[in-house]
C-alpha cells in the first residue's frame, strides 16, 4: 500500500478535527508510525499469506478488537448492520408490544404488554407464531423473524397464531403502533402508611408518572411515613427522565448530574428545572446489581444530596455516554464520548471490566468524596448503598427451569381455557405435586457447576490412563445425578414464587408480575421498618 494512501488515511482522522491542531508531535508521529506498520502487516499478510484472505473480515477483526479494549459501550457498526441498528436503538420505534421467543423451536408470545396492539387483538401469553404476514417463520433465527416482525408505526401487520390451549390455527391482524411499555408498572401500600412505586425503565413520562403515583399515596393517605422507590433491575433510559425524577424530590435549580469529556466545549451540567413534588417525605431507594445508568444517576443524586437513603447491593456500574459518528460508506461508530458526574463530584463508571462486566473494585481501591452531609462516599464501580443487603440468591434449579422456559411452559398448560382467575391478586399455587410430575415429562434436565467441572477432570483422568480416579469421579456425578430428584422439592418454596408471578401475569401483566413479589421481600420490609423508625432514618444520612 502505498504512502499516499497513509497520508489519505491520516488526513480521515485528523480531518473537521479542531483538537487535532493541539496534539504533540510526539503523538502525531506515533500514530503515523503505527499505521504505517498496520498498512505493512497487513500488505505482507495478504500478498504472502497461504489462503485467500477476505478484506472486510480482517479490517472488521481489526476494528472490533481496537474498540473492544476501550469498553462494552464503544462499537462499529457496518453498512449491513446499519438499518437494524438505527431500528434497535431509536425510541420511536414502535412494534406489536409483546415480548417473543424461541422456545422449543416453536416462536411463542412470552409477554404481551397491556394496552399494546398484539393485546388489542386478543393475542395472549403462550400463543404460538407460525406466521406473519404469510411468511411462515418455521426454522428461521430470531434475526430473521424480527426482520420480518418489525415496521414503521401505523403499518399493518398479520400474525398467524395457535391460541394456547388449542388446535386452531386464527389470523390476527393488527397495525405496528404506539406501545407505551409501562414505566410505573404498579404503586401502591406495601404497609399501612409506607407507599411504593416501581419504575421499570427511564422512558418518556417516567418522571410524570411518579409524580402522579406519588400525589395518588398522598391523596389515600396524607400522613405518609415514607415512600419506596424501586429501582432494582432497572438498567436505565433517558437522561432527561433521571434528572426530572431526581426534580420531584430536591429543589428547583439543583445541579444534579453533569458530562465531562475530552473536548471541553462539549461537557453539561444538568439542572432541576420544574417545582418539586415533595421535598420532605422520608424516602427510600431499592437497587441492585442490575440498576444502570439512569438509575444509578437517581439514586447517587439522592444519596449525594441526603435526600434518601439506599438499600440493596451496589450498583452496576455505567456512567457513561454514547454518540454515534458517521463513517464512510455508510457504516457508524458509537463511541463513548463523556462521562456522569453526580453532585458529590464522583463518577459512577466502573474502572475495570471482565467479559463485558464491570469488575468489583475493593472499596480500599475507590476514591473518596463526600455527601452533603458530610458522609463519606465511593466512586469507581456504581453506587454503594447506605443499608446493604444481601442479594436474593436464585438457586440453579430454579434458574434452570426459567431458562429452559418449564415454568413458562407449565403456566401455559395451567391457564389453558381460563379466561381469568379468581382473586388473581391473591393467588396462590398450590398442586406443587402435578408440577412434579409435568417437569417429569418435560425431560427437563440441568447440569450444576460442580459436575461441569468433575466432567472435565474425568476427561483428563481418562486421557492420561488414570483409570481408578476417573471411576472414582464417575460415582461422584451419578451420586449428584441422583440428589437432583430432591433438589426440587427443596426449591419449593422459590419454584412455587416464580409459577406464581408467571400465571399471575397472564392475567394482570406486569402491574400483577411486581405486586405479587411484594409480601415476602426482605428489601421491602427493611426499607418499611426505616421509613417508620424516624430516628434510625436521620441517623443513617447524618455524618457518623
Amino acid at each position: 500500500m502505498s504512502k499516499k494512501l497513509r497520508y489519505a488515511l491520516l488526513g480521515l482522522i485528523f480531518l473537521g478535527s479542531t483538537a487535532a491542531v493541539t496534539v504533540q508531535n510526539d503523538k502525531l508521529f506515533e500514530i503515523s508510525k503505527n499505521l504505517e506498520i498496520f498498512i505493512s502487516v497487513y500488505r505482507e499478510l495478504n500478498t504472502n499469506f497461504v489462503d485467500e484472505l477476505d478484506p472486510s473480515t480482517m479490517m472488521r477483526t481489526a476494528i472490533d478488537a481496537m474498540t473492544h479494549r476501550l469498553d462494552p459501550y464503544t462499537n462499529y457498526v457496518s453498512e449491513s448492520e446499519a438499518e437494524s441498528y438505527w431500528i434497535n436503538d431509536d425510541e420511536k420505534y414502535q412494534g406489536i408490544g409483546a415480548k417473543v421467543g424461541l422456545v422449543a423451536e416453536k416462536l411463542r408470545i412470552l409477554e404481551p404488554f397491556e394496552g399494546g396492539p398484539a393485546h388489542a387483538a386478543g393475542i395472549r401469553a403462550g400463543d404460538q407464531i407460525v406466521a406473519i404476514n404469510g411468511v411462515r417463520i418455521e426454522g428461521k433465527k430470531m434475526e430473521e423473524i424480527n426482520a420480518i416482525m418489525r415496521g414503521l408505526p401505523g403499518t399493518d401487520v398479520t400474525l398467524t397464531v395457535i391460541p394456547n390451549g388449542k388446535d386452531v390455527v386464527e389470523d390476527k391482524k393488527m397495525k405496528r403502533g404506539e406501545v407505551n411499555i409501562p414505566n410505573v408498572p404498579y404503586s401502591g401500600f406495601v404497609s399501612d402508611d409506607v407507599g411504593y412505586i416501581s419504575l421499570t425503565v427511564f422512558t418518556q413520562n417516567a418522571s410524570n408518572n411518579i409524580s402522579k403515583a406519588l400525589r395518588d399515596l398522598k391523596g389515600k393517605n396524607p400522613d405518609m411515613a415514607g415512600v419506596i422507590l424501586d429501582l432494582r433491575q432497572n438498567g436505565g433510559g433517558l437522561l432527561h427522565e433521571a434528572v426530572n425524577i431526581c426534580n420531584l424530590f430536591v429543589p428547583t435549580g439543583e445541579a444534579v448530574v453533569s458530562t465531562k469529556g475530552k473536548i471541553k466545549e462539549r461537557d453539561q451540567i444538568f439542572k432541576t428545572l420544574n417545582p418539586p413534588t415533595d421535598l420532605e417525605i422520608p424516602l427510600a431507594i431499592l437497587i441492585d446489581k442490575r440498576s444502570a445508568s439512569a438509575s444509578e444517576i437517581v439514586s447517587g443524586v439522592i444519596q449525594d444530596l441526603d435526600r434518601g437513603v439506599l438499600i440493596g447491593q451496589r450498583s452496576f456500574g455505567k456512567g457513561l455516554v454514547q454518540n454515534t459518528k458517521e463513517l464512510p460508506y455508510n457504516s457508524r461508530l458509537k463511541l463513548t464520548t463523556s462521562k456522569y458526574y453526580i453532585p458529590s463530584g464522583r463518577c459512577i463508571q466502573g474502572v475495570e471490566y471482565e467479559n463485558g462486566e464491570p469488575k468489583d473494585i475493593p472499596d480500599s481501591q475507590r476514591s473518596k468524596f463526600r455527601t452533603r452531609n458530610g458522609r463519606t462516599v465511593l466512586d469507581g464501580g456504581g453506587v454503594t448503598p447506605d443499608v446493604k443487603l444481601p442479594a436474593r440468591e436464585i438457586l440453579p434449579v430454579t434458574q434452570a427451569l426459567l431458562e429452559q422456559h418449564v415454568i413458562f411452559e407449565y403456566a401455559n398448560k395451567f391457564c389453558a381455557g381460563k379466561d381469568s382467575l379468581h382473586s388473581a391478586d391473591k393467588f396462590k399455587f398450590s398442586d406443587y405435586n402435578d408440577f412434579i410430575e409435568f417437569v417429569k415429562k418435560y425431560g427437563f434436565k440441568y447440569e450444576t457447576q460442580a459436575e461441569k467441572h468433575l466432567k472435565l477432570s474425568q476427561e483428563e483422568m481418562v486421557k492420561q490412563n488414570k483409570t481408578e480416579m476417573a471411576e472414582e469421579v464417575k460415582k461422584l456425578l451419578a451420586r449428584i445425578e441422583n440428589s437432583k430428584s430432591n433438589e426440587l422439592m427443596l426449591a419449593k418454596s422459590q419454584i412455587t414464587g416464580e409459577i406464581e408471578k408467571e400465571i399471575v401475569s397472564r392475567y394482570q401483566f406486569q402491574k400483577g408480575r411486581v405486586r405479587h413479589t411484594l409480601d415476602n421481600d426482605n428489601e421491602i420490609k427493611e426499607a418499611v421498618n426505616i421509613l417508620k423508625d424516624t430516628k434510625r432514618y436521620k441517623a443513617l444520612l447524618s455524618l457518623k
